[in-house]
């Protein structure tokens, strides 16, 4: 059977998205790939015409889902009249952002999986952070400037990870929205600091 062309690539891009996705819903580890195959149409077999192993997937999906999250804050950042870091603090802590992992933050819903990872994937994660830290940086106040700014972005984007992360884990709702409206106070109050 011949496909168009770009078939392959488009297929490959299908699988990484949805991988992508369920990585950061599920865990790296809870997601096998006869499961993943399923969910996009294609066999077992098919995912070694695309991957030599199921690390590349996730090397490559950690990839895309980091350039996915930058984007939509930058933009988020873009579309605002709002100070830059205001913007994006709330963004990312908002709550449509809790209750989406699979589309959200790559850091937030995989760090403590990645750490476990092969070095080659801990680069890919590693340069996604620092692509954060840009973004976040680039939103800073102009009087913050040099280090300064680079160690600010890098604290606020803990600060942003922890909260997030803790308002996902939490049972009780209250509490978890609490832990938003605390992260983005001290967040800001970072910044004001500073």
């Amino acid at each position: 059977m011949r496909y168009e062309k770009g078939h392959k690539e488009q297929t490959r891009q299908k699988i990484v998205e949805a991988a992508s996705q369920r990585f950061r819903a599920d865990g790296i580890d809870a997601v096998g790939v006869v499961s993943l195959m399923g969910e996009v149409g294609l066999t077992q077999g098919g995912f070694y015409n695309h991957f030599g192993s199921k690390e590349d997937l996730v090397r490559e999906s950690v990839l895309t889902a980091a350039s996915a999250a930058r984007e939509r804050l930058a933009a988020r950042v873009a579309a605002s009249r709002s100070e830059g870091h205001r913007a994006l603090i709330n963004a990312y802590l908002s709550p449509e952002h809790r209750d989406h992992p699979e589309a959200g933050c790559v850091a937030a819903a995989l760090a403590a999986e990645v750490a476990r990872r092969p070095a080659e994937t801990r680069q890919v994660f590693t340069d996604g952070y620092e692509s954060m830290v840009e973004l976040i940086a680039s939103t800073l106040p102009v009087d913050v400037r040099g280090k300064r700014r680079r160690s600010l972005a890098m604290t606020l984007f803990a600060s942003l990870v922890g909260s997030l992360s803790l308002s996902r884990a939490v049972a009780d709702r209250t509490l978890s929205d609490e832990i938003l409206t605390l992260g983005k106070q001290a967040a800001l109050a970072l910044v004001d600091a500073s």
